[in-house]
This record gives C-alpha cells, structure tokens and sequence, in this order.
C-alpha cells in the first residue's frame, strides 16, 4: 500500500475550505472600492496574498478548449468543437470549420494524440490552434480515469493501441480518399507507433499516410533524463507499490485503482520547484503593482498547469515497465496482447521525429531512435528536427514551436 491514500488527500482539501472561505471573504471586503484600504500599499498586499492562497489551495476543472474561430486564407472562420468517436476512457474531438458553399475545404486531416500522463488534453491547445488553418483537426481526449465506473472494466497499454487503430481505421474510412497525418506528443509516440506497426503487420488500407513524434520516449536509455533515472533505479514493482491506490466514493469511478494526477503534478513540480516558487512571487509582485497582463499569463498557465486527472493504474504500470524499466520497444521485445510489434513492418508511413534542446523529460536522441527502429521506410520519407532553445513544452506550445516546428511539419506533409 502506498504512504498515502486518495481519502486523505480529499481530508486535507476539504479541511481547507473554512479557511478558503475567510480568505476569499477578507478579500472581498479589502479590494472593495468603498473601503479606503484597498488604495493602500498594504490592503494591496493583503488582496495578493489572498488570492496566491486561493489558488494553492483550490480544486482546479477540466479547462476547455475554448477555440471558437481560426484563420483560413485571410478570413475569420467559426469552429464547432464535436465528438466524432467515443469510447468509456477516449473521446475523439474535430474542431470542424464552419465553411460556406464556396470555400475550398482542406482535404488534409491531422490526428494529434495527446499523452495520458496527468495533464488534460487541453494542455495541447496551442498545438491544436496552430494546425487549425491548415488541416482538418482532430485531438483525442482521454478520460479521467475517476470519472470512469469500475464496471466499465480496466483500459491498459494495449487497449490505448487498440483505441488508436480504430481511430485511424475510422478516420480512413469516413473520409476516403483524404490524406489523414498524425502527431503523437510525448508519452503517445510509443502506442502511436506501436498501433501503425501492428496496421503494417496486417497490410491494413487505413495506415496514415504519416507519424510525427515529438518529444517521446521512444528510447529512454538514450541522453536519460530525472523521470528515466528514477524509472530505471525503483522498478515496476516499487511503483505498484507507493503510486497506486484506490478513488473514494463520491467519484464515479470510485473503487477503481488510479495513479492519482496529484501525485504526477507534485512529481512534476519538484522537478523545477525553483521555477515555480519564483513564479508565484512575480505574480505576487504582478498583483500588488497592477500589472493585470502578467498575472493574467500566469494564471492561464497554472490554470492548466494544475489541472490533473488520474491514469488508469494498469496502464500506468505497464506504461512504465514496457517504456522506461524494460525498454521493450527498443530491445524489439515490446508485444501487443501476445503478438511482437516490429517496428521493421513500417513500410508506407512518413516518419518525422522532433526534439527540444532543453526537454528534461524527454532527452536528445530519445525520439531520433524511432529513426534508426523503423529501417523499412524509405530514407526520402524520414526527417529528424531538433529544435534549439526550447525546453519538453515548447516541443509543442509556444513561439518557437509555431513559428519554427509547425512550418517544418506542414514541409515534411509536403513531401509525403
């Protein structure tokens, strides 16, 4: 059993809401316009430290996308966010383009599958805007494993491949004829690869006509950073042990066993912590001066930063053990419900594989193995792009990644 239990951490929330709720009406009173504290040095900083206790201390949502229009050929053109495919732990969401009868619709589909590894889909909605003038967007939108009942059953690695085969396979068929690429970000570019070699080993019509890694362990033994290290130093069975434990009642996914999203975050924090803390004290010192642009970039950030959902534990387990304890995929000895997943079978399928300078989750080389793995596809249909300056989140947010990484991926598209 684990140190720790999902009941405790939802005690030491709760026993904070009295306190929440004082604050939150301190605040109230202080910042009031009628109230001449609040134009004081001192009423300022006590409205600050309010609000920095707020949001320490508060539950953070399921951010939405919140992308109602893009930019298509000079002209404004309105989005409808929709489900094209769901099952209990995935949903496949298209950002359609609401086109009028006389545009020229793309006929280039981009499926972006997002990682399930703490974060919400929604963490890639700079990576969804970016590609929205460009192709048909698709992302998928894993489930909140507590937010799943116990008696849907159990979603592991090899059920993850199985969704992405027949989301490929269903992309493919309902838009025959129309290029369908894919970008798995992260902890999806070993199941995305996995899932198109396993289509190649079938000789299966519905390949994509091309992959982008980006940022993903296909090889964790290269360039090791923190996360590998420790993965290799615990074992798979130190995880089963300490990070696994069971949702309490009141979620409908009670009794099924996650790794909690509040472990991972507080994993990933620790690993910049300097970073964090400093960021809390600019955005103190942003709140009190009055500078709303910065603390509104702050809180955007950490508004996704902080909102976590939990992993299925089987998937979490087999996750670790295949990809960073026994580096199965590298070693050719990775299987999908039995059967080998060659890597060699990928014949057809455009390989692009992206790296950060900086990513201290995914270090230099990591993805390149893909490259190396995959000796079947011609060489005219590989790239490697490594980009400079950039640490594992601007791999795929940010200025860099669309100013620099999207115009080398629609050039890759190009020559597919």
């Amino acid at each position: 059993m684990p140190p720790f239990s999902y009941e405790m951490h939802e005690m030491a929330h709760l026993a904070l809401v009295p306190a929440r709720a004082v604050s939150d009406a301190a605040r109230t009173w202080i910042e009031s316009p009628i109230n001449p504290l609040s134009y004081t040095a001192a009423g300022r900083n006590l409205v600050a430290s309010a609000k920095i206790f707020e949001r320490l201390t508060r539950r953070y949502e399921k951010p939405a996308f919140d992308l109602a229009t893009t930019v298509v050929g000079g002209k404004i053109i309105p989005i409808v966010e929709r489900a094209a495919w769901e099952r209990p732990f995935c949903k496949l969401l298209h950002f359609e383009k609401q086109f009028d009868a006389s545009a020229s619709v793309p006929r280039q589909k981009l499926l972006i599958v997002a990682p399930l590894s703490g974060h919400h889909a929604t963490l890639l909605r700079g990576t969804v805007e970016a590609f929205l003038p460009f192709y048909d967007v698709y992302i998928t939108d894993w489930a909140d494993a507590r937010t799943v009942p116990l008696s849907t059953g159990r979603f592991d690695l090899d059920d993850y491949i199985d969704y992405l085969i027949a989301i490929c396979e269903t992309l493919s068929k309902e838009h025959e004829g129309e290029i369908v690429h894919t970008i798995g970000v992260c902890q999806p570019a070993v199941p995305l690869i996995a899932a198109i070699a396993l289509m190649e080993a079938r000789d299966s019509p519905h390949v994509p006509a091309s992959m982008t890694l980006m940022g993903g362990p296909i090889d964790t033994r290269r360039s090791p950073t923190k996360v590998n290290l420790l993965a290799q130093e615990r074992g798979s069975a130190w995880f089963a042990q300490n990070c696994i434990c069971g949702v309490p009642f009141g979620y409908p996914g009670a009794g099924r066993d996650v790794y909690p999203g509040f472990l991972q975050l507080t994993g990933f924090m620790a690993m910049n912590i300097d970073r964090h803390i400093t960021a809390n004290f600019e955005f103190f010192d942003h709140l009190v001066s009055g500078d709303g642009d910065s603390a509104r970039k702050h809180r955007e950030f950490y508004d996704e930063y902080m909102a976590v959902m939990d992993l299925p534990a089987e998937f979490y387990l087999q996750t670790v053990d295949t990809v960073f304890v026994k580096h199965a995929l590298p070693e050719g000895k990775m299987k999908h419900r039995g059967a080998p997943v060659d890597l060699a079978a990928i014949r057809r399928v455009g390989l692009l594989t992206v790296e950060g300078e900086n990513d201290d989750i995914s270090g230099i080389g990591q993805t390149l193995a893909a490259q190396e793995l995959c000796r079947s596809i011609p060489q005219s249909m590989k790239a490697n792009y490594l980009q400079n300056k950039v640490g594992h989140f601007g791999v795929f947010n940010g200025s860099r990644f669309r100013n620099e990484i999207v115009p080398r991926i629609r050039e890759f598209h190009a020559t597919i």
